[in-house]
């Protein structure tokens, strides 16, 4: 199913010029993320109006006024009344200072966090965190990313390729958004960036499943510290954990247990890769669950990664939310249907709503594209 976003045409419009400045990388990462917020953000074109003669005590007493403006906002921005301006939250943050961003993701799902051993990183996740990190003002190849287990997420520690613990400064990594995480000391959130649902693989050949309780007593493997285990608890199955999605797989193929639960547009990616091996089942729950970008304690950066997401979410011009679900999580939805008797009625397993989750304007002084001044 093909996603488009709607397009505003306008006139081109002139850009900001980047000034040249002999200044730190740290002041070319601000200016590049500024200008970069800027550059593509629809606005309404200014209207010039030329005043005649007749009018000059008009101008005078415009002048006037906007100097009491001025002034206003000068007092305003000396002492930080009202919300910060991004070059606060950029400051607080400490975003400048950074030399590279580290971000974990997971490296075992398919489709959604990644590690190819030709291709490298790939995934949904792993397009979000490009598209936070330009903003930011971060380059590509300034942007390390880490793989991270379940239960590390809320720690914000993730493991090179020779295993060493390595501190992030965000965590994307299919971390769903609820109460008793956010409780956790470490642990914020950005505002949601995908909608899911939990839903179950089993080995091809397995009767209908159309509920969790249906497994009752029976050995289930999800991963550990996640919302589907506690899920999947509840209904009365008997949970394998396991750190990684991967290793669950690992024990579905030994038949060792006889499902696999979490989110579907996780296990989308294992039935997109085999088809033939798997079915994958809907269970009509009506619990979204709503994945977050963790920050550890970092409030501004927090509120850094939302203006990014609203802009996203608000601006006709940026695509790239869309493309990174075209690329990555539509392609496999036509895979999600199963083969077998009695099942070429049934609908397709849904992995993910389609369309980039509402986000309301964050509480910043003044973001970049309504910026007026020359």
């Amino acid at each position: 199913m093909a996603v488009r976003k709607v397009i505003v045409r306008r006139p081109p419009r002139q850009r900001t010029v980047l000034r040249h400045t002999a200044g730190t990388a740290r002041v070319r990462r601000g200016e590049r993320a500024l200008l970069g917020l800027r550059r593509t953000f629809t606005r309404p074109e200014e209207t010039v109006r030329t005043w005649g003669a007749p009018l000059a005590p008009w101008r005078l007493a415009a002048i006037g006024a906007a100097l009491v403006l001025v002034l206003g906002f000068g007092w305003v921005r000396l002492f930080h009344v009202g919300p910060p301006s991004i070059e606060d939250l950029r400051r607080t943050a400490g975003v400048d200072e950074w030399q590279t961003l580290q971000i974990a993701v997971k490296d075992d799902q398919p489709g959604i966090g990644y590690l190819d051993p030709r291709l490298g990183w790939t995934g949904f996740d792993v397009d979000i965190a490009y598209m936070i990190a330009e903003d930011l003002g971060f380059l590509r190849d300034e942007v390390e990313f880490y793989g991270i287990e379940s239960e590390d997420r809320s720690r914000m520690e993730a493991t090179d390729l020779d295993h060493n613990p390595k501190p992030v400064k965000m965590v994307i990594a299919s971390y769903s958004i609820n109460d008793a995480r956010e409780a956790m000391p470490n642990v914020m959130f950005s505002k949601s960036y995908l909608h899911t649902e939990q839903s179950v693989i089993t080995l091809h050949g397995h009767a209908p499943v159309a509920s969790l309780k249906e497994f009752q007593g029976q050995r289930i493997c999800s991963l550990t510290a996640s919302t589907s285990a506690i899920a999947a608890g509840i209904s009365g199955a008997i949970i394998v954990p396991r750190n990684r999605v991967g290793e669950c797989f690992e024990l579905l193929d030994r038949k060792e247990v006889v499902a696999v639960t979490t989110d579907a547009a996780i296990l989308g990616g294992y039935k997109y890769r085999h088809p033939d091996q798997y079915d994958h089942w809907d269970l009509g729950d009506d619990a979204t669950e709503a994945w977050g970008v963790s920050v550890g304690a970092n409030e501004a950066l927090r509120d850094l990664v939302n203006v990014t997401l609203y802009r996203s979410y608000a601006d006709p011009k940026d695509t790239r939310w869309e493309e990174a679900y075209q690329r990555n999580i539509a392609p496999e939805l036509a895979a999600q249907r199963n083969v077998g008797p009695g099942l070429a009625d049934k609908p397709l397993t849904p992995l993910a709503r389609p369309q980039q989750p509402f986000i309301d304007r964050p509480e910043v002084r003044e973001l970049p594209w309504e910026d007026r001044t020359p």
